[in-house]
């Protein structure tokens, strides 16, 4: 296996993992909407818990839209690497714009957080 497919298959683990983290991160953060819903009473009853909600469907639901399209881009780059190696710049650029999918859920769920702590 040539290095420039290892480091596409290394990219799209660390894209996996992380993705999986985040998920599981905001997955459990409803176990501490109790304490965050004493610390901000000026928001309505339940607004904390769907907070919670809110910002861990939008991590998991971008990171899986993001694996999605990384895994489709992914394949075809390592197609056009098999034929033309010097297109590697343009296609880790490619799998990067995938990767912002993630990123940006990533955002809104920070947003949603700051607003709620």
């Amino acid at each position: 296996m040539s290095n420039r497919v290892k480091a596409v298959t290394y990219l799209l683990a660390g894209t996996a993992l992380i993705s999986v983290i985040a998920t599981l991160i905001l997955w459990w953060s409803p176990a501490l909407a109790a304490e965050a819903s004493s610390a901000a009473p000026a928001l309505p009853e339940g607004a904390v818990q769907w907070g919670f909600l809110a910002a861990a469907l939008a991590a998991g639901l971008s990171s899986l839209g993001a694996g999605i399209a990384v895994a489709s881009v992914g394949s075809a780059a390592i197609g056009a690497l098999a034929e033309k190696p010097e297109l590697l710049g343009r296609t880790l650029i490619l799998v990067g714009l995938a990767e912002g999918i993630a990123i940006y859920g990533l955002i809104i769920s920070i947003l949603i957080l700051n607003r709620i702590m």
